[in-house]
């Protein structure tokens, strides 16, 4: 089937669509994706049981005879991502790309929350950036979003390139590079080319309008045939600012170039490491002639959530969660704010840095070294990769045994960093801290 066809059926559909048997509305569109462990036309037959309209398949022995409900293609995922292109190209809606290896989903949320005081928004839910994500991003667009924020992930050379061709952005910012996935990436060279492919393709395809740190050096020499919109601490830059507090929540101030007048916001963020997030947010804001003082508003009342720099407050101590995701970068950055925060009784409690490769050894000890430095002593970690270098901290093999500890020694009036990749699960003993 043409996509002009699959479009007409798409659009028959009210433009709901699912890759998901389990979650399907009344006459949506399902996609029968494959995985390494499932294949999705074997679940052709229930997604219709359960209301879809149509099941998009490629494979001829799933369809029986003389169904019309079944449209086979020659690849779903190509089908889905070719869909989901045609679309936002039909509709025209003016599209910025975030991508980065730090910090990239909150710059997002914080993008989101700030247009969405003048501007009818879409923007990426949760962490759905891969190539499924932002197709279906892309198809949940409609007539009525006047700005669109697509977060962009990537694992390996080529991903940004890839995801860039599906929803051809108009505009873009990278929020930085930094070891991440080099399991992938192979090196951090390869994940400052991979994360540039979003510059590539603006400045080749659009206007090559980028937000971008003006402190950031390794960004900075990408930046030929583009037009850069700065932020940073310099004050002639579009949009500067300074940080005014991080015991424990973030306070800042900011304005606009030179002679622009300072706005002080408090948030409800948690680390300095958050401060280029918001100044980038707000840049994307006034370019989009956002008013002062509803960008400022909307980062005061902003929410974080998703275990991503979140402050909880117990019945015994005060916890940090910031157990999403982790890598040497980020890391650091969690350590070093944690260090100059004001508060008593600090803990560490850390999780494997998954996803490095053969560098995974020599980061960990990298980092176990730096925590020394530092000073820290109420120190746990959890994992494999911990345990195999050299430090004179506690480890335990995963967050049961952590749990079993915790519950045996009832920690009290602590106040505890909890950092990991999120294939530790660290936010699983939350509920006994």
């Amino acid at each position: 089937m043409k996509t002009t066809d699959l479009y007409q059926l798409y659009l028959s559909c009210g433009g709901n669509v699912t890759t998901d048997s389990r979650n399907c509305t009344p006459d949506a569109l399902f996609f029968a994706l494959k995985g390494e462990k499932f294949n999705g036309n074997a679940f052709a037959a229930k997604a219709l049981e359960a209301g879809c309209a149509y099941v998009i398949v490629d494979e001829a022995d799933y369809i029986p005879a003389n169904d019309a409900r079944y449209i086979l293609v020659d690849n779903c995922l190509k089908a889905l991502q070719q869909l989901a292109n045609y679309h936002r190209c039909r509709l025209g809606t003016p599209l910025i790309a975030i991508t980065g290896t730090n910090g990239k989903t909150t710059t997002k949320e914080l993008t989101a929350t700030i247009l969405s005081q003048a501007y009818r928004v879409l923007y990426t839910k949760g962490n759905l950036n891969n190539h499924i994500g932002v197709p279906l991003t892309l198809l949940r667009l409609k007539e009525v979003h006047q700005l669109g924020v697509i977060e962009m992930g990537a694992s390996r050379p080529g991903d940004i390139k890839e995801l860039v061709e599906i929803a051809e952005p108009d505009f873009g910012i990278i929020t930085n590079v930094g070891k991440a996935h080099l399991e992938g990436f192979g090196s951090l060279e390869g994940v400052i080319q991979t994360k540039g492919e979003l510059y590539d393709y603006l400045r080749t395809h659009q206007s090559g309008t980028i937000f971008i740190h003006h402190e950031n050096d390794a960004l900075m020499k990408m930046t030929d045939g583009l037009i850069p919109v700065f932020y940073g601490s310099d004050d002639n830059l579009y949009v500067n600012g300074v940080i005014t507090g991080n015991s424990p929540h973030l306070s800042f101030r900011w304005k606009s170039g030179k002679e622009g007048m300072w706005h002080d916001v408090q948030t409800h963020l948690i680390g300095e490491y958050n401060f280029l997030n918001v100044l980038a947010a707000i840049c994307i804001g006034r370019f989009f002639k956002v008013e002062p003082a509803l960008m400022s508003k909307a980062i005061r009342t902003y929410l974080p959530n998703n275990s991503r720099s979140q402050w909880q407050q117990t019945a015994y101590n005060a916890l940090i969660i910031d157990a999403y995701n982790a890598n040497p970068t980020s890391m650091r950055a969690s350590i070093s704010n944690f260090l100059n925060l004001t508060a008593d009784g600090k803990m560490l409690i850390l999780g494997d840095m998954l996803e490095l490769g053969k560098e995974s050894t020599a980061e960990h000890q990298l980092l176990v070294d730096f925590i020394v430095e530092c000073g820290f002593q109420d120190v746990v970690l959890v994992g494999n990769e911990f345990a195999s270098v050299h430090h004179p901290f506690k480890v335990y093999p995963d967050v049961e045994a952590l749990i079993q500890a915790v519950q045996t020694h009832n920690l009290r009036q602590k106040t505890i960093l909890i950092k990991g990749s999120n294939g530790m699960k660290l936010d699983r003993v939350v509920p006994y801290l």
